[in-house]
Order: C-alpha cells, then sequence, then structure tokens
C-alpha cells in the first residue's frame, strides 16, 4: 500500500483521497505502481489548482460577466466535487466559496454603477428636452436650427433608458423639434407671400409704366413716374429673379419717355450742356464712393449725390449715356453689395438648405439604424443593399452641408 498526506491507495488498486468528511475513493489503478497511482492523480489536482488560479485572476483583473463565472465556478465545483484528484480538495471548495462571494460584490458593484449611470443620463436626456422645449419658441432661425441639431447628436451618444421613460423622453424632445420646424416653416413661408405680393404690385407698376412710355404730356407724365418710382420703393422686393426683370421693363419704359421727351427739349441744348457739366461733377463725386466697404454709408452717400443728379435735370442725348452709365456703374457696384449682402444673410434660402440637410440627415440616420438591425438579425444581403442605399445619400447630405456653408453653417 503507498499514501501521502492527502491520499492512499490499497493492495486492490484502489486509490482514496482525504477530506475533511473522511476518506473518498478517486478511483482504480492496475496498470502500475501504487505510486504511480498517487502521482497520476496528484497531477490532476494541480490541474485543478491552475484551473481556479487562472479564473480568480480572471474574475479580479478582466470584465468577465458575472454569469461566465459563475458557470466556470460550477464547471470547477463539479469536478472537486467528483474526487477524481488527490490533493487538499477542502482547500479548493474554500477557494471557490470565496470566489462566488467576489463575483456576487461585483455583480453588485456593476447594478450600483449601472443604476448611476441610468440616473445620469435621465437627467442628461431631461436636460436635453428641456432646452429643446425653449429652443421650440425661438426665433432665432438658424442658431437655433444649430442647437437643435448638435442636441440629437449628444442625445444620440447618451445610452437607453428602461423603454417607457426613453420613450416619453424622446417623444417630447421630437415634439420640440416639430414644433420648431413648423413654426419656422409658416415664417418664410409668410416672407414668400409677402415677396409674391410684392411681385404683383410690380407688375402693374411696370404695365402703367410702358402704357405711360409713349406719352407727349411731359410734366403730367414725368409727374406720374415719380410717382410710380415712390410707389416702386414701398413695394418692398419681389423674388430676386422678378425683381430684376421687372425692374428692368420699369427702367426701360421710363428711358423711353424721357429719350422722346429730351428730344423735344433739343432747343434747351444750352440748358443740357450747364446739365451735363454739373452730372460730370456729380458722377466723380459718386465714383469716389467705390470701393464699397461700408454699405450703409455707401448708400447715404450716393443717395446724397443722386438726389441733386435728379434735381439737376436732362443732359444732351449724346452725352447722357456715358455720364449716367458712370453714376449708373456706381449705383450697381452699391446694388451688387446690398445683393450679396442679401444672399449672404437671405433666411429662406438658408432655411430650404438646412431643410434639406434636415431630411438627408434624418434618411442617413434611418439607414444606419436599418443596416444595424440587418447585421444584428444576420441578414447581411440586406444590410449590404442598405449600405449602397446610404452611400448615395450620405453623397447627398455631403453637397447639401457644402452648400448650408455658403450661408455662414
Amino acid at each position: 500500500m503507498s499514501s501521502d498526506p492527502w491520499g492512499r491507495v490499497d493492495e486492490t488498486g484502489t486509490v482514496y483521497v482525504r477530506t475533511a468528511e473522511g476518506e473518498v475513493v478517486v478511483g482504480s489503478w492496475q496498470a502500475g505502481s501504487p505510486a504511480e497511482a498517487l502521482a497520476y492523480f496528484e497531477r490532476k489536482y494541480e490541474g485543478l489548482v491552475v484551473e481556479i488560479g487562472l479564473l480568480e485572476r480572471r474574475v479580479k483583473t478582466t470584465d468577465l460577466s458575472a454569469k461566465d463565472a459563475q458557470t466556470a465556478i460550477d464547471h470547477l465545483r463539479s469536478q472537486v466535487d467528483e474526487h477524481h484528484a488527490v490533493g487538499d480538495l477542502d482547500a479548493l471548495r474554500g477557494r471557490l466559496d470565496k470566489l462566488v462571494k467576489t463575483v456576487e460584490s461585483r455583480r453588485e458593484e456593476r447594478k450600483v454603477q449601472k443604476a448611476k449611470q441610468t440616473d445620469e443620463a435621465k437627467h442628461a436626456k431631461e436636460a436635453l428636452v428641456a432646452e429643446a422645449e425653449e429652443l421650440a419658441q425661438s426665433e432665432q432661425w438658424r442658431s437655433a436650427g444649430e442647437r437643435l441639431r448638435a442636441l440629437v447628436d449628444t442625445w444620440k451618444g447618451l445610452p437607453r433608458l428602461d423603454r417607457k421613460s426613453d420613450d416619453e423622453l424622446w417623444h417630447r424632445f421630437s415634439h420640440a423639434r416639430s414644433a420648431f420646424s413648423k413654426r419656422r416653416k409658416a415664417h418664410f413661408a409668410s416672407l414668400d407671400a409677402q415677396r409674391e405680393d410684392a411681385r404683383k404690385v410690380k407688375e402693374k407698376l411696370v404695365v402703367e409704366a410702358e402704357a405711360l412710355s409713349g406719352s407727349t404730356d411731359w410734366g403730367t407724365t414725368a409727374a406720374r413716374y415719380r410717382d410710380l418710382m415712390a410707389d416702386w420703393k414701398a413695394a418692398g422686393r419681389a423674388q430676386r429673379e422678378a425683381e430684376d426683370e421687372l425692374w428692368n421693363r420699369f427702367r426701360g419704359a421710363q428711358d423711353v419717355f424721357f429719350a422722346a421727351r429730351s428730344g423735344v427739349f433739343a432747343e434747351r441744348d444750352a440748358e443740357q450742356t450747364e446739365n451735363l457739366k454739373l452730372k460730370e461733377e456729380l458722377a466723380v463725386e459718386a465714383e469716389k464712393i467705390l470701393p464699397v466697404t461700408d454699405l450703409k454709408a455707401a448708400r447715404a452717400a450716393f443717395r446724397s449725390v443722386n438726389e441733386r443728379w435728379e434735381a439737376v435735370g436732362h443732359v444732351p442725348r449724346d452725352a447722357r449715356p456715358k455720364v449716367e452709365g458712370r453714376m449708373h456703374a456706381v449705383e450697381r457696384a452699391i446694388q451688387e453689395a446690398e445683393e450679396a449682402e442679401w444672399r449672404r444673410t437671405n433666411p429662406e434660402a438658408r432655411a430650404r438648405a438646412a431643410g434639406l440637410t434636415g431630411q438627408l440627415q434624418d434618411a442617413v440616420d434611418k439607414l444606419h439604424k436599418q443596416i444595424d438591425a440587418a447585421r444584428a438579425a444576420g441578414n447581411d444581403a440586406k444590410a449590404d443593399k442598405l449600405a449602397r442605399e446610404l452611400e448615395g445619400r450620405q453623397a447627398l447630405l455631403d453637397q447639401a452641408l457644402k452648400g448650408l456653408e455658403e450661408f455662414g453653417g
């Protein structure tokens, strides 16, 4: 018979292990000496020691889940309980019992940490909802719209809450964004309506101006043209394309009339020659306004020159194109500066660009979610098809974003 502190082999080849509850049969050994039998089962014990040590390190140093850790503990415990090894099995059970407590402690810590993270996410989302609801009442269309888009990105980066709470907060958040979009759309629709009204008014002024272009009632007609010009300025701006076309017709009708009147008043050449001298001086004064660096000051300076210009009267017909061309060049430069400023600050165009960008962004976000869902469901074919569609939508979105940058973001 052969033995060691933790086990023995009897004369029949039966191997025993000593435990706190007494000796337990480990197995039978017939292939060699009793010493070889004990060595074999001692090696199995050492294997268990190594496995338990590895599991202890995994629990301590990695993010092994409590469920997986418990499964591994149960597996090792079953091997210890089957008594197929010679060694201090009671010590191994003690280590496994201690490991169970460690896993439970980690489980509780993670539960507390998760609850804390959820609470923080809830407060963060409530703050986002409160800000979105405040922004929904703003009339700062550009800055509020940009901020709402930033809030959406922040929301996406936060963890989900329980379904009921998350859905309720998202409903309020989405409702605030929709309310803002509706108000902004109504605002710019109102601007469109105003420009359409201006277009209709100016079309009527153009019709009358063209009808008067052949009149020979010089005094009355000239006065009426001045009234039409005042009405034109009071009507406000139409849409840009319509504004330019109507203005060219309006100005052209006046040119026809005043050219005819100039022909009749040819005998006033002496007076008109003096007028030409004065207008040339005014043209020099007007040209000093350029280049336009201060639009407000340039408009005021040109208005002063133009009022004196209008008071001077007509110049000889053959000299008129040149001298008026100089004034027109200054006026056009100021108009171009005004148009550039108007285009830069045009809320209608910004809103359209922002609206298109928002629609495309929503479509891209939706496709991302559909792709993730298809991948999760194992439908790679559908996911690949959606990914190709996403490439196209993303390209359109990039173009829209580039266009939006032209309006300062």
